[in-house]
């Protein structure tokens, strides 16, 4: 299997292997591990051989390489790509092929990265398992009969296979952080507007944010490094300088850094003790690094998820209202005029948990309710942010869980969307308040699967968790377990 991405860019740089060797040891991955764990809408073993190709040609002509030079990366397919279909794992954009690239892509060949291939996901990211999408289910390579999670969980399965070192997922209320500790991988939501979401296909426009997944810390800061930056095209993008990440990571000295502890989060009810166990070892390892431990609360953490379940859905609504057959995606055939093909073309496009949630949305913006649901929710996500602004006054970064479990049976929630919806019980407070978060693997439980760790700091501040993320894996070797399969 593969091996780091520093390590790739090390075996090329010192003539050890040359960059189409690497793409063909990621290409037999893929082929090997996609019929056991189905990360994959769609891979191109042909089109990374010839942007390898392109790539040992440009290093054996002296010119400048790029920071990712030769190292695979996979894609989540809500991201566009024109050279690859862009589906959002729904029949509705079943082969749409985009006319052009996402920021986030276009930075990625500027980089020198080989593209190998798209992830799978939840229909239009609306889900916690990767389950909802239109083809086929994600199997967690720690136990194929379990999730990986969701909404990115091709992206962290294709990491957790190790058939690449490095992809991109998405998070909109969790769906980088909870697959990334299902599959005891490292993966960081960062600030909404610090990368650019231009060409990212819209779930809810003031929660998405695109953000890297790999086995540790200083490999996210790597690819964040690649990926963060103004862009003019997206009018949610910061135009803030970008600073060097990686070198973020170099100490794992945290005298003076004060980590909050979010107690009441580690003994919330559902919590398993496998989980409580691997945040209170955390609080250890943290203190033993010279950090000072803080107790925090966040006053209004209890209405994180049905706050998040008005916005999220309501923006879903609006953007989705784009998919009526009319300009492009599916088309309905059985229709003799203009209104039943918009119905049909949408009732046979769209997934059922999609429609829940536009139908939810619908509801929360309509006359009469829109005050009573969908302002009301924006006024408290002002109160959520608001005590992240207190946090973040007393302390540097803040720790609790990922999620309440380890990863869960296939087809244990999928027809229980309020417990599927609980999932998220301590990933949306981050993509509500617009604040980076991530998601740290932090120990196995007693049958052998992944358990993560959260850390969130306040905003822009990517470089305070990467580094007590680093610092923390710099003590513990949980990033380096992998699945036995």
């Amino acid at each position: 299997m593969l091996d780091s991405a520093f390590e790739l860019l090390r075996q090329q740089a010192e003539g050890e292997r040359s960059a189409v060797e690497i793409a063909q040891q990621a290409i037999a991955a893929i082929e090997s591990s996609q019929p056991q764990h189905n990360a994959y809408t769609h891979f191109d073993g042909d089109l990374a051989l010839a942007t390898a190709k392109a790539i040992d040609a440009k290093r054996a002509a002296g010119k400048p390489l790029g920071p990712l030079a030769g190292v695979p990366v996979a894609v989540k397919d809500v991201i566009c790509t024109s050279d690859m279909p862009t589906t959002c794992s729904s029949k509705m954009l079943r082969g749409f092929r985009p006319p052009y690239d996402a920021t986030v892509v276009e930075r990625l060949r500027a980089a020198d990265a080989v593209i190998v291939g798209k992830t799978n996901m939840d229909e239009f990211a609306m889900g916690g398992s990767t389950e909802t999408g239109a083809f086929g289910v994600t199997k967690n390579p720690w136990d194929v009969t379990l999730t990986p999670g969701g909404s990115s969980g091709g992206a962290t399965a294709a990491v957790a296979a190790q058939t690449v070192p490095l992809s991109l997922g998405t998070d909109t209320g969790g769906s980088i952080r909870q697959p990334s500790a299902f599959c005891g991988v490292t993966g960081l939501k960062p600030t909404y507007g610090r990368v650019s979401r231009y060409g990212l296909v819209a779930f809810a426009s003031s929660l998405d944010q695109i953000g890297p997944i790999a086995w540790s810390a200083k490999e996210c800061a790597l690819l964040l490094n690649t990926i963060a930056g103004y862009e003019q095209r997206d009018s949610t993008s910061l135009d803030r300088v970008v600073p060097d990440y990686v070198t973020a990571t170099d100490s794992n000295d945290l005298r003076g850094v004060r980590v909050g502890v979010l107690r009441e989060a580690m003994t919330a009810d559902g919590v398993d003790p496998a989980v409580q166990a691997a945040v209170a070892h955390a609080i250890g390892v943290f203190a033993e690094l010279g950090a000072e431990i803080v107790d925090v609360d966040l006053p209004h953490r209890e209405y994180w998820v049905p706050t998040y379940y008005v916005i999220a859905p309501s923006e879903a609504s609006s953007n989705l209202s784009r998919y009526d057959g009319a300009h492009y995606g599916h088309r309905s055939e059985d229709s003799d005029n203009l209104e039943a093909m918009y119905c049909k073309s949408r009732a046979e496009g769209f997934g059922a948990e999609v429609k829940r949630r536009i139908m939810i949305g619908t509801y929360a913006l309509s006359e009469g309710y829109a005050d009573q649901y969908y302002n009301q929710a924006l006024k408290v996500r002002g109160l959520i942010r608001a005590d992240y602004d207190a946090a973040f006054s007393q302390v540097d970064v803040l720790l609790g869980p990922v999620t309440p479990t380890p990863a869960f049976e296939l087809g244990a929630k999928i027809d229980d969307p309020i417990q599927m919806y609980l999932c998220d019980l301590f990933t949306v407070g981050a993509n509500l308040a617009g604040v980076p978060a991530i998601s740290l693997p932090a120990g196995l439980t007693d049958g052998g699967l992944p358990v993560g760790i959260q850390l969130q700091a306040p905003a822009l501040e990517e470089s305070r968790l990467l580094f007590a993320g680093a610092a923390y894996q710099s003590a513990t070797d949980y990033h380096t377990k992998r699945p036995r399969g």
